[in-house]
């Protein structure tokens, strides 16, 4: 070999070496090798009754169908149609990276789930792996139903498998580069049983409760799926659709938040989408949060207030101004 090839061969080794490095430390092999994924099982969740009235439950009051069901956003609480429960949609956000489509979850086996086993239901739900072994995008809140306890995840499934089958063709998700291959690094596998809840004291099950329902995922300000220091529950996070274009409220005991809410107003707004005589954007699920027990939105009151306030006014009636605390724009946002 002559000089110059040595010198050309060395010059690509080390380039390449360059480029192995840089993709180590940066955003790593799983873009290139796929998500990290266990493999499935052939469990099967026995159908009792109780199972399928906690599933039917849960379904109801913690998103299931808030995001996987058609909704009429012309209407105040953007109802469901009838007979159209859990049948998917296309998620109605203006500023997401492609067309997610929220799956059809009913028991059709040509346009839902019906051919899905049961593992590959509980991986989707809580390791952020779809049927087909892709990354599911994380506006499904897969990061945080991580914490969902074993029995909660086969009851819901229970229950879903119980639903009428609905033919619902929907497109598939379509998510732009580099986007589409950066998620793989999301979804992380789940090889331990979770138990069950803790229920010692009602701030204790009403932070299960939150978890459930992935209330954090709206009411605290991301960038790349990033939480804002110091802002958890803060809210400030911009929501655009079909629904209007609102940022999602502080929650936190501050002045800035709900810290003048008593239990019974808290009550009433999620009973009602009413703040007194001020309706609620219909982004906000309160017609599904309408079927949790009154003891179960008194937990979920009594968490809230254990929260750290976060000063961070959001105003929705105000036109959208930058603020320097969330870094986006919204309401009152140069009031922070």
């Amino acid at each position: 070999m002559s000089k110059l090839g040595r010198i050309l061969l060395i010059s690509v080794v080390g380039l390449l070496l360059l480029l192995v490095i840089a993709i180590s430390l940066t955003i790593g092999w799983r873009p290139f090798l796929g998500p990290r994924a266990r493999r499935l099982t052939a469990r099967k969740f026995e159908v009792t009754p109780a199972r399928l009235e906690r599933g039917k439950y849960i379904a109801e009051t913690a998103g299931c169908f808030g995001c996987h069901s058609p909704h009429d956003w012309k209407a105040f609480a953007a109802p469901i149609p009838a007979g159209r429960e859990g049948s998917g949609e296309i998620m109605p956000f203006d500023d997401l990276p492609g067309r997610i489509v929220a799956p059809n979850l009913t028991p059709d086996p040509e346009t839902g789930a019906g051919t899905w086993s049961d593992d590959q239901f509980a991986r989707a739900i809580r390791e952020g792996v779809g049927y087909d072994g892709r990354a599911l995008f994380p506006i499904m809140p897969y990061t945080r139903y991580r914490q969902l306890s074993d029995e909660d995840v086969a009851s819901v499934i229970v229950y879903l498998r119980s639903l009428p089958p609905v033919r619902n063709q929907l497109p598939p998700t379509e998510i732009i580069f580099p986007v589409k291959y950066l998620i793989r690094n999301v979804p992380q596998p789940l090889t331990d049983p979770v138990p069950e809840p803790d229920h010692s004291s009602p701030a204790k099950w009403g932070e299960y409760l939150l978890v459930r329902t992935a209330c954090a995922a709206c009411h605290t300000a991301q960038h790349r799926d990033q939480p804002v220091k110091d802002l958890e529950y803060g809210g400030g996070f911009p929501l655009n659709g079909p629904f209007g274009h609102v940022a999602s409220a502080n929650i936190t005991p501050d002045a800035t938040g709900i810290g003048y809410y008593d239990e019974a107003l808290f009550m009433q707004v999620m009973r009602t989408g009413y703040v007194k005589a001020r309706p609620l954007n219909s982004i906000m699920p309160f017609g599904e949060f309408k079927n949790f027990t009154d003891d179960d939105l008194r937990a979920i009151f009594a968490y809230l207030r254990t929260l750290k306030p976060a000063k961070h006014r959001v105003d929705n009636s105000l036109p959208p101004t930058y603020c320097k605390v969330c870094q986006f724009k919204h309401g009152a946002g140069d009031q922070n």
